[in-house]
């Protein structure tokens, strides 16, 4: 699974950072975050293909969204014929509809807006879910967390060949999936015989912005990558709640409590456009897993947690 963050920046640009856009492509399905202003330039830009299947909104400011009907328009000249999802805040399918069509443009493709609310699954894809969750924002918004489903455990292979002596071949494949096999000699094996444990698979979670919230602790328990609104440092903390943002040492807290393994810090705000490391230093003081400031055209391998 690999991420990369395609825009980084608070809500006002700057040279060096777009707006809001974070790619997921898990085993080749390319799943969208948020589409601020010139997303489709930056997904050339750095190479993450336009095969896009969902689209999902946190929320309906300008910075997370008006990168869409050009990179619907863009579809539409390539001669795309697939259907796109795209998931919004529930009641906001009306303003997105009429985004899309904003400069006049009818796609001749499918284009499905779909409502979600705190607490739904969002997508339930081939061996993960993308569930909606509540943040804290000063409109309707969701954060994403991105979960995929436990995977077998281990197949022991020498005990099953040595010590339980049965031949390779496809009963080996049948157990692994869990399947109760029955040998030529009439012995029964059961796949907890030669199979571990379940083995937990990949989360990763993007709040969109927020400030920092208890459901965010909850729903990034053990997250091998958090992505966090960090908009702030401690110099400007006072603009965070006034604003429905978090500061970075905030985000380091939620990260810390939540026992995440790899903080992202994004939204930065313009004011540190020369120089984001205070945001880095002040979440690691916070936190101490894996910490950095996320920049445009970054791109991350999320690995299993028994592969790191």
């Amino acid at each position: 699974m690999r991420v990369t963050f395609l825009g980084t920046s608070g809500a006002v640009p700057t040279t060096e950072r777009a707006p809001s856009a974070l790619m997921v492509n898990r085993d080749g399905e390319r799943l969208l975050f948020d589409c601020g202003e010139g997303t489709q330039r930056q997904m050339m830009r750095f190479g993450t293909g336009f095969a896009v299947s969902h689209v999902f909104l946190t929320h309906l400011h300008g910075d997370h969204i008006l990168g869409l009907p050009g990179l619907v328009q863009s579809w539409d000249f390539n001669d795309r014929e697939a259907p796109i999802a795209v998931h919004a805040p529930a009641g906001a399918g009306d303003d997105v509809r009429e985004l899309i069509r904003v400069g006049g443009h009818r796609p001749g493709f499918p284009v499905r807006v779909h409502g979600v609310s705190a607490g739904d699954v969002v997508l339930d894809g081939d061996g993960y879910e993308v569930r909606a969750f509540a943040v804290d924002h000063r409109t309707r918004a969701v954060g994403y967390a991105l979960v995929e489903d436990d995977r077998p455990g281990r197949f022991d292979r020498e005990k099953a060949e040595e010590e339980l002596g049965i031949p390779p071949g496809p009963t080996y494949g049948r157990l692994h999936r869990g399947e109760t096999v029955e040998l030529d000699d009439g012995r029964v094996i059961e796949p907890d015989q030669v199979v571990g444990p379940p083995r937990p698979g990949r989360r990763i979670v993007y709040t969109g912005d927020t400030r920092p919230v208890e459901e965010t602790v909850e729903v990034a328990d053990g997250a091998d990558l958090l992505v966090h609104d960090a908009t702030f440092g401690d110099d400007w903390g006072e603009r965070a709640p006034a604003t429905g943002h978090s500061t970075a040492r905030e985000a380091g807290r939620i990260a810390a409590r939540a026992g995440a393994k790899r903080l992202a810090l994004t939204h930065v705000s313009s004011r540190y456009a020369g120089d984001a490391s205070q945001l880095a230093r002040e979440a690691a003081e916070a936190f101490d897993g894996e910490c950095f400031v996320a920049e445009d055209g970054q791109t991350l391998d999320v690995p299993y947690p028994d592969e790191e």
